[in-house]
Formats: structure tokens, sequence, C-alpha cells
């Protein structure tokens, strides 16, 4: 079941994908995380968030609407608190996710997270639909998201994964334009911006009036946007992400282009999905007749 991620070796492709299991420390309660391929931590900002207001998550067929609105402790206490202590509870690659709202800030906070042993990857999320002015601003177009690019490349040595918005009309432009100017991997899809309105209270049944859909419900989009950019850039790892929630869905994935998979929303509904899925793969490749997941990474 061993992957590669670029130069990093894993030795699942399952991983907890941001947003969905804090820091690590609220998973470990349900399994041991030292299962887990990798785990891409909750996204960082400089400063400390507080998030969207209340409502901001809700339960829709097929999956869920969310605008959490990248709440987190800012940099300084990731790098003094939360990595060291997701550390001690895990051995394996840690996917340090950072947000920003100017390039200025994405450069400063990936430079800083890039001088952290304990970060293995630097996953720059340009995708995040749940903030004013940041986030998904920056991966709409080919030419903001290679600026975002070349300047956390300029700061860093650590592989640099660029996540993904799927709300864009030509995911691969964007996805080529991050290669060329200097990604080492991406990360593909984050949510589907969507809507919900509550019938009886006549309001938005969250407090952002939009949110990222995810869930099931947008795994077929998720499948065709990695193969897509998959086929456009051969040789660049993908972390594939939207919609997971089984074992054949991580073999699906994995045919599709991606060399790991995020697994997001399952966590919110059954949070031990992670260890199930891991314990799953060996029969289902079985029965596929998969020896090494490794060689059908792009196989469609």
């Amino acid at each position: 079941m061993k992957v590669k991620l670029g130069h990093i070796a894993l030795q699942n492709p399952v991983i907890p994908a941001s947003g969905t299991c804090g820091f690590g420390q609220e998973m470990s309660e349900w399994f041991d995380l030292n299962i887990l391929g990798a785990i891409a931590t909750k996204g960082t900002t400089l400063e400390a968030r507080y998030g969207n207001a209340l409502p901001r998550i809700a339960e829709c067929p097929a999956g869920l609407i969310n605008a959490i609105g990248l709440q987190n402790p800012g940099v300084d206490e990731v790098i003094a608190h939360e990595m060291p202590a997701l550390r001690k509870l895990y051995r394996g690659p840690i996917i340090a996710n950072i947000s920003g709202f100017s390039i200025d800030e994405y450069a400063y906070v990936c430079e800083r997270i890039d001088k952290e042993s304990d970060a293995a990857i630097l996953e720059v999320n340009i995708s995040c639909p749940n903030v004013h002015n940041g986030g998904m601003a920056f991966g709409t177009s080919p030419e903001a998201a290679a600026e975002v690019t070349k300047a956390v490349k300029a700061v860093t040595n650590k592989p640099v994964f660029m996540k993904l918005s799927p709300n864009v009309t030509d995911i691969v432009s964007i996805a080529r334009a991050c290669v060329e100017a200097g990604a080492d991997g991406l990360c593909l899809i984050n949510t589907v911006l969507g809507m919900r309105i509550d019938i009886r209270r006549r309001k938005p049944v969250i407090a952002n009036r939009y949110g990222g859909y995810s869930g099931p419900g947008v795994f077929p989009i998720a499948l065709r946007m990695v193969n897509q950019v998959s086929k456009a850039c051969p040789g660049i790892p993908i972390i594939g992400c939207g919609g997971v929630s089984n074992a054949e869905e991580v073999i699906e994935m994995m045919m599709a282009g991606a060399s790991a998979v995020e697994i997001g929303a399952a966590n919110l509904q059954n949070p031990q999905v992670c260890r199930e899925i891991i314990e799953a793969l060996p029969a289902v490749m079985r029965e596929m007749r998969i020896d090494h997941l490794q060689d059908i990474i792009g196989i469609v």
C-alpha cells in the first residue's frame, strides 16, 4: 500500500483532509494516528481567526455545507504548540495547510512553517470559498495562482502542493500555471460553492449565506478534475480530495491520477472512517488483483 508524494514516502495513501481533524489531537481519541499515510493539519493563517458567524455548518443531501472561515490560532501558536503536540502523537509525514489574504501573507506564513522540521509538505490553500478577500480569490485565475506559487517557492525548500478550487471555468489552466511557476504537486478539489435555504425561516441555513459543499455528491466532480489535471500535468504528484468515503473510492481516485487521497467530510460523519478505509484496502486490492497501489496511479 506504499505510495510516494514526490520524494515523500507514505505507508498508505490515506490522509485526513485539512479542516476535518483539527491539528490531529482530536482524531487521536478514536484511533492510533500512526496508521495514517499522512495528516493534513487545519488551515493556518498569519493571525488567529475565530472564523465566520454561527451557524456555519449544516447537513444536506449527499454531504454537508460549511462556511467555517479558516478558524485557527495563528501561525505563532501552531508552531509553538499545535505541531509539536501532533508530533508527540504521530510519526508520519505532516502536511501543513496554509492560507492567506495577500501574497505577502502566504509567503510569510510558508516561510515560517518551512523552517519547522515537523512539516514535510506545505499545502497552500488558494481555494477556500468561505472567506472574503482571500483564499479562493487567488485560485480563480492562472495569473494569480502562479503569483502565489512563485512567492511561496522563493522562500521555501520543502515540497509545495497548491490546493485548487473547483469553482472555476478551467481548472487545467490554473493547474498548469501553478506547475510552471514551480509547484511540486497539486491537491484538488476543495469544496464546491453552494447554498441551502431554510424555507420556514426564509433565511440561508448558514450565516455566511454561501458555503462549501462537500461529501459524496462532489465525488464525480473531483474525480473528473483529478483525471483532467493528471493528464495535463504528467509527472506531477496529485493529492485527490472530494467526496471519498470508502476504500473502493480511494482506488478509483488513484486510477484517475491521484498519488494519495484525502478524506474530508466523511470524517465528520464517522471519525473512524480513515482507519476503516486503511483496514479495508488490502481486501479490495486482492479483489482487484492489485499488487502495488503505486502501479494504478493514473491508469485510466
